[in-house]
This record gives structure tokens, sequence and C-alpha cells, in this order.
């Protein structure tokens, strides 16, 4: 039985094989590593691990999901505990005010745009370090979400247009007011705050890999501005060298603007012409810093349809074949619907070299963090999914 139902397939000509891929290259170009360094990483893993209540999220072996796909192992990172946030971006947003603040002190304001988990992660670290927090979302952005980010003190500004409408105001009410930008997304002029939220989420990355065991074979990793690809491809650029796993880099097909970039072989940016379901992932506008990384970093580009979020958003809560019941948000999935698309696809199958010797890798990056959307995608609600996990 199918995985994906008929409508949930990206079109044939979803998987684009990245023209500036260097696997040549055992390190990283110096144009990547400016932007991801070692030193950065250690710094990061160093402060992150002196936070209260950290520890590495667990990495779920599920077995009965990579029987069903034909691959040996598919490996997923779950980060819907991470610091009680509910996703990855705790690792990010965070850490980038806390340098913020030991730059310049606890009097700064901060602010962002948000779909909802950047911005929950920067009032989260505001809250921590004690300064005010001004936090910007769009139009489409759910009142669950903007409520969980208000919920850490912040005052929370809904405006007009998409998420990357809500970048521009933020950037123009900050630079009115002397208020410090904490953005995952950089662009010209803007890059130091971004290289530390990218920081942030290699952290998670190393964890992944250290949880892995064997190196994975491949990774599917979500797209969004690039920051959580670009950060998962260093760290296994440098650790496996020319060795390092396949990496795609998956979006949504109504904001896939790294694709489109790999197709034009530049930064390009899409027209948001309608939502994705996966709020995470709606951006237009690639991250300049992250495509430095990604250029030569990733081997694939891939685009999904929104319909293939839901069905893999049950899979994981059903748990196939007796596997741990997952939860995981909308735009949580996009890596794991992509890795079971080309499995299913005998073409997709054959390009990335998928078989019964595969270890894939994928990254889970939110919970229900927009509890009522979860439930009505699902069909039921988180805590009946963990309950059923419990028993």
């Amino acid at each position: 039985m199918a995985l994906l139902p008929h409508d949930a397939r990206p079109a044939a000509d979803a998987l684009f094989a990245n023209p500036g891929s260097r696997r040549d290259l055992a390190v990283p170009p110096d144009e990547a590593l400016d932007v991801l360094d070692e030193g950065g990483l250690a710094e990061a893993a160093r402060s992150i691990g002196a936070w209260e209540g950290y520890g590495p999220t667990p990495l779920h072996r599920l077995a009965g999901l990579a029987a069903a796909m034909g691959v040996g192992a598919v490996l997923l990172k779950d980060e819907g505990g991470r610091f009680g946030l509910g996703s990855f971006k705790a690792l990010g947003g965070a850490y980038a005010v806390e340098r913020l603040v030991a730059r310049h002190g606890a009097g700064i304001t901060v602010t962002c745009a948000t779909d909802g988990n950047h911005g929950r992660s920067v009032a989260w670290g505001a809250a921590r370090a004690g300064c005010r927090c001004v936090i910007y979302i769009h139009e489409a952005v759910s009142e669950g979400r903007r409520r969980a980010i208000e919920a850490y003190g912040a005052e929370v500004r809904r405006v007009p247009g998409t998420y990357d409408d809500a970048v521009r105001k933020a950037a123009e009410d900050a630079a009115l007011a002397g208020w410090k930008v904490v953005s995952d997304t950089s662009w010209p002029g803007y890059e130091e705050v971004p290289k530390d939220v990218m920081q942030g989420y290699a952290v998670m990355a190393e964890e992944a890999l250290d949880q892995a065991g064997a190196a994975p074979t491949h990774i599917f990793v979500q797209g969004g501005v690039g920051g959580i690809a670009a950060a998962a491809a260093m760290r296994a650029w440098r650790r496996f060298h020319t060795r390092r796993p396949a990496l795609v880099v998956v979006e949504p097909e109504l904001a896939a603007c790294l694709l489109a970039s790999a197709r034009a072989r530049a930064v390009t940016s899409v027209a948001i012409t309608e939502e994705t379901v996966m709020a995470g992932l709606s951006c237009g506008e690639p991250s300049l810093i992250a495509w430095k990384v990604l250029e030569p970093a990733a081997d694939w580009f891939m685009a999904i349809p929104d319909a293939a979020a839901a069905p893999v958003m049950r899979l994981l809560a059903d748990g196939v074949s007796g596997d741990l019941p997952v939860v995981a948000g909308e735009s949580a999935v996009a890596g794991l619907a992509g890795a079971i698309a080309c499995a299913e696809d005998p073409a997709m199958r054959e390009r990335l070299g998928l078989g019964p010797e595969s270890r894939i890798l994928v990254f889970s990056t939110e919970g229900d963090t927009d509890p009522e959307l979860y439930a009505r995608l699902v069909g039921r609600s988180a805590e009946e999914v963990r309950a059923a996990g419990n028993r």
C-alpha cells in the first residue's frame, strides 16, 4: 500500500540536481566557512549546553517506516520537546539574543518577523535575558501562535502581507527605533546575527549525527529561508568530507525559493500568492548567507505539494508497523514527505540511489506548535497521540 496518496505526490520534475554541488571538495569553500565556522559551533554548543533544561532531543529509529519505504533505516530527529518551546527554533533565536545582550547589555529591544516558532524563541530568549521584545507576524499566522509568543512577555504586532513583508516591516521599524533585529534570514549588510542563529541550529545537526552512529547515506531537510538546511549540510560536510550523505532540500511547492535559486544558479525570490499549510516554510526570499553554504553543499532540491503534509503527520502519529508514535507539526514533516515521495517513485528512487542499504536522516523540526491545527490535520490531539505511545 502506498504511504502517500496520489494527490500528495510531487510532480515528475520536482526533484532537481543542484548544478552548483561540489562533492569533489573535502573542505567547504571559504565563503561557506565564513558563515558557519568551527569556532562558532563550539561557542554555541558550550553556551546552549549550559542552559537550564538542555539535553539532546531524541533520534527515533523508525524501523516499520523504513521497511515500508524499502530502505535500511529512517532516523528521525524529534525537536518537539526542545526547551518546552516545541521546535528546533529554540536553539537559534534565543542564542542570538544571548549574544546580542552580551555585546550591548540588557537595555536593548530585540525584534523579528516570524511565522511562529522563531518569534517564540526570540521572545523566550528576551525573557531569559531581561530585555524588551517586539515580534511581527503576518496576517496568516494563527492566533494560537500569537498567544504562544505573547506568553513570554513580547509585544506582538500583526502586519498585512506575507512573512517576507513582515521581515521588511520589522527591519524598517528597528532602524527607526534603534532596536536589534534577530532574524533567521539575512540580506545585504545584515549577516552577523543570522550566523549566530544558524550556529544554534548546527548544534541540533551535530547532535543528530552523534546519535546516528553509522553515517547516514541521505539527509532530507526542510528549506524555508535555508538556515536549517545550511546548518545540516555544513555539519555533514565537516564530518564526512567527500563521503558525506546526499543532501536533499525539501520545500513546499507554494514557497520553493531555494529550488528556484538552484535552477537560476543565483539567489532568486518567488512570489507567495497562496500560503502553504507548512507555515514555518512559507518563505519567498532565501537567506543570502544560507545560500553561500547551500549552493556548493546541497546535492538536490525538491518541492512537494501541500497535500503531503497531513498524511505524513498521520503516519507518524499512528506509528507504522509498531513504530513509536511521534507528534510532528505541519512544517516538521516536509523532509520526511520528500523522502517518502522519492522512495515511492521509481525514477526518483533510482536517481537518488535509494535502496535496502540506505540510511535516511530527517528532522522533525516542531511538535504541535499550533495545537488546534494539529488536531484538525491529524484527527486527534497531540495529547491523545502521546498517550497512545505511553501504553
